[in-house]
């Protein structure tokens, strides 16, 4: 089974088709957080720093950091927040930006082995981004598009995906270094935006051997209920072999799901981290009698 391992300076995760389902939280990102977007220009990084132990108190087994800023010096920006959740977590990372300088700038300072988000199938974005990749020894996401857009016809996606790979190989990139995002689509918008998701997912597994992720909470945008939504597509995605996602871990509908399709999967021995999660303490001296012994049923 393909592993992906990715770092910190202390810390591994491992996303693969036999481990627990990998959420890397997506909190840090200023785009359409005005607020963030403006504290993080001038140097602020309080927020940030409130997200990130939000997100992996909330279970993130990584997190995704963005810097995205309109006008501002995003290299600078990126390589700063970096820092600084890396003094705070010992969570691997997911470097995010299209910028070329600013993902050599956050790469340059990151300790570990950081996953790169992310290169697209344009030959331009491929020919800038993997020797970046290749030369920090890092990991990186494909996303299945290309000069031509994003197709609706998953077929095409797995051809971009799968000419990502091939490309990253000629890097020195083995697959295992490669997740894959298949793209989801809004599925009010387009029906069967999931279906394409689950058959895209299935080759990728099966004929290429490739971890996945996504954006998970795309496929409910416009509708209501987004949790309800996102909750039942990420437990079918897990079923169809989908390794990992980006979404937020502080709705605790969407954790309890990613949780239970873990047992349902066979990733979650004993059901240890489902009770670790759920189970609820007996109240302060129930079932105690004097000297510590526990009383009989």
């Amino acid at each position: 089974m393909t592993i992906t391992t990715i770092s910190s300076a202390t810390r591994e995760v491992k996303i693969g088709f036999d481990q627990p389902f990998v959420i890397i939280g997506e909190r840090i990102n200023p785009t359409g957080r005005k607020i963030l977007a403006a504290e993080m220009k001038v140097g602020d990084y309080s927020r940030v720093e409130a997200d990130a132990l939000a997100q992996v108190a909330a279970g993130a087994q990584m997190l995704d950091v963005n810097a995205g800023i309109p006008l501002a010096d995003e290299p600078r920006i990126l390589a700063e927040a970096i820092q600084l959740v890396q003094s705070i977590s010992d969570v691997p990372l997911s470097i995010d930006s299209s910028i070329i300088e600013a993902l050599e700038a956050g790469l340059a300072v990151y300790q570990g082995k950081a996953l790169v988000n992310s290169v697209t199938g344009e030959d331009e974005v491929l020919e800038r981004v993997l020797p970046l990749v290749a030369k920090y020894g890092a990991a990186v996401v494909a996303i299945s598009n290309d000069e031509t857009g994003i197709s609706e016809d998953p077929n095409e996606r797995f051809k971009v995906a799968k000419k990502i790979i091939e490309r990253a190989a000629d890097y020195g990139i083995h697959y295992s270094d490669v997740i894959v995002d298949p793209l989801v689509m809004p599925i009010g918008a387009i029906n069967t935006a999931g279906l394409q998701v689950m058959h895209i997912v299935r080759r990728l597994r099966e004929e290429l051997k490739v971890n996945t992720t996504c954006g998970a909470s795309n496929v409910s945008f416009g509708l209501p209920n987004r949790n309800g939504i996102n909750s039942a597509f990420l437990t079918m995605a897990m079923g169809a072999g989908m390794t990992s996602a980006i979404t937020s871990p502080l709705h605790a509908e969407v954790m309890a799901a990613v949780r239970g399709g873990d047992v349902m999967m066979g990733n979650d021995p004993n059901c240890a981290n489902w009770i670790k999660a759920y189970r609820e303490p007996a109240p302060e001296g129930e079932g105690r009698v004097r000297g510590g012994r526990r009383k009989r049923a």
